[in-house]
């Protein structure tokens, strides 16, 4: 399945002049995608996601809506050592602006939807991990449970693609799908980045219950 991955995810890079573009599908919600980011020197950087709402990405290639609604990190570094710096997905209430995504309406209202806007200025020169999964399967880090990516992860995900129930309509599970598409956006032309798929140590914990809540309700009217 991760192999699956790395083929989607490489073969669907557009590089261009101010960033690339990375489009795939996530074969599970225990899967991850990671791009390394090279900064030369100091940048402005945006991470955009499509998946879930979908839109016009970096590349000038028309995004379907209806992927997953992703979970967006920014790491300090490779690897497990990589330390996280900010991440935020549509169920951590530390979720930046990115709604509505892309100049457009969510089909969730005007204060919810699925995809990541994060904007990153003057990052300094060096080495970078960008992570994206599930919206509901979390770096550790990102809530507290540790500081780097090898601290694993916290699964929500109930072993299914499921997002939070549209409450304008009732509609639970909207989406189903683990398409993603990523946008990785610096304002230096000495930037390169590579995409680097991995599945990562699940964290098995009893915090599950602390995340979640809506989506589970939705999964159980249906």
């Amino acid at each position: 399945m991760l192999s699956a991955v790395l083929a989607m995810s490489s073969n669907a890079a557009l590089a261009d002049s101010t960033g690339t573009s990375y489009a795939g599908t996530l074969s599970n919600p225990n899967d991850t995608f990671e791009v390394t980011l090279t900064l030369a020197s100091a940048s402005n950087v945006t991470l955009q996601t499509y998946g879930f709402g979908g839109g016009t990405n970096q590349a000038g290639t028309l995004i379907a809506p209806g992927g997953t609604d992703p979970f967006v990190g920014l790491f300090a570094g490779l690897g497990a050592s990589a330390t996280f710096i900010h991440g935020t997905a549509l169920d951590l209430t530390n979720y930046t602006p990115g709604c509505p995504r892309a100049g457009t309406v969510s089909n969730f209202g005007d204060t919810a939807c699925g995809d990541v806007t994060m904007v990153f200025d003057a990052l300094a020169a060096g080495t970078y991990t960008v992570l994206l999964s599930d919206g509901q399967f979390i770096p550790g880090a990102a809530i507290g449970a540790g500081t780097t990516l090898g601290d694993g992860f916290f699964d929500f995900t109930g072993g299914v693609f499921c997002n939070l129930e549209d409450t304008n309509t009732g509609t639970a599970c909207p989406n189903v799908s683990g398409t993603y598409a990523l946008d990785v956006i610096t304002n230096s032309s000495t930037t390169a980045t590579t995409p680097e798929p991995a599945t990562l140590l699940l964290l098995e914990t009893g915090l599950a219950g602390l995340l979640g809540v809506r989506r589970r309700s939705a999964r159980s009217k249906t």
